[in-house]
């Protein structure tokens, strides 16, 4: 970033020649029009010097500065306040999470869902020019949001995800097939699926495999993540009667080879992530893998400058005429 002004219109500065010829002109001007007075010696008035007649011999000055100041409008300044080189990417992506009461495990801290979402939403902040969508599942599923580049509105519903807005369950299919129905028809470069699951297809009429041709033939391509640790961990393993969840120690269960599949078939690649960290480099990965460049622009915003030399201008002629008609003023 830098910044640096540039004139639109600088012929104009050829009108600054006219100074000098102004100032030559009322000089020859103010010799030929003052009277004159033969008197036999000056000796008297020898060291006699008005301040203000002194003043008043540099008022023209004043007048030709401001005249400087317009011809300086009129050629245009403009600032540049910001110039930066933006490399867009040219990818649709449709992250795709898992609201099953089992993302409520606590073998991440607090647990799966919110370090889900977190890390979810610092991937959303690295792809600042690609378009992303979000959409989620349980026994069911649905677009929570479409593909856009406000990134800001979709890392507020990445925020508002909780567990319990669907019905329970594992609707791989589904969920799958909710984003491919979204992201199949866009016009970018290349089309993504992420997709977050930390359990075994149980819900749904749509069968993952299915989901994944259909993507296949949409030359959509889907990273499948796996989410929880090895062996068991603290789970919701029912619900009382106001809503709240009971935790027990459960098999942690992830169907890795359906999602192997998944990703296989589409062009894609699997990830497992059993720890926070693990899932942090796991996005770092696809974030690697999904850079394609197709354009780069150079965007510049400039401020305008010209009216700053027109209120000079207009202050150096108010102060002259000021000057000229009140204590400088000249008598007849």
């Amino acid at each position: 970033m830098h910044s640096s002004t540039t004139f639109i219109h600088p012929w104009f500065f050829l009108l600054l020649l006219i100074i000098p010829a102004v100032a030559y002109y009322r000089y020859r001007r103010r010799k030929q029009h003052h009277a004159t007075l033969k008197i036999p010696t000056l000796e008297a008035a020898r060291g006699m010097k008005s301040w203000k007649g002194e003043i008043q011999k540099y008022l023209p000055v004043l007048r030709m500065l401001a005249i400087a100041s317009i011809i300086m409008a009129m050629a245009r300044p403009q600032r540049t306040l910001k110039e930066e080189t933006i490399t867009a990417e040219g990818i649709d992506i449709f992250l795709v999470m898992d609201l099953s009461s089992s993302m409520l495990a606590q073998d991440f801290k607090p647990d799966r869902l919110e370090v889900s979402k977190r890390v979810a939403a610092e991937f959303v902040d690295k792809r600042q020019f690609d378009r992303i969508g979000l959409a989620v599942f349980s026994g069911e599923a649905f677009t929570q949001c479409p593909l856009t580049t406000d990134h800001a509105v979709l890392k507020g519903f990445i925020e508002s995800l909780r567990c319990g807005m669907l019905e329970d369950g594992t609707a791989i299919g589904m969920g799958l097939a909710t984003a491919v129905n979204r992201i199949k028809d866009s016009d970018g470069e290349s089309k993504v699926v992420i997709l977050l699951t930390d359990g075994v297809n149980n819900a749904g009429y749509v069968k993952p495999l299915t989901a994944a041709e259909i993507a296949k033939e949409f030359n959509v391509k889907v990273y499948t993540i796996g989410v929880g640790r090895e062996g068991e961990a603290l789970t919701p393993i029912s619900r009382r009667s106001d809503g709240r969840y009971i935790f027990g120690l459960a098999r942690v269960e992830i169907d890795e080879e359906l999602l192997k599949q998944i990703a296989e078939l589409t062009g894609g690649q699997y990830f497992r992530a059993t720890n926070e960290r693990s899932l942090e480099k796991i996005y770092d990965e696809i974030d690697r893998l999904e850079k394609r460049e197709i354009e780069v622009t150079s965007v510049k915003r400039y401020s305008e400058e010209f009216y700053r030399f027109i209120w000079l201008a207009v202050e150096l002629l108010v102060m002259e005429m000021l000057l000229r008609y009140t204590f400088l003023r000249a008598i007849p």
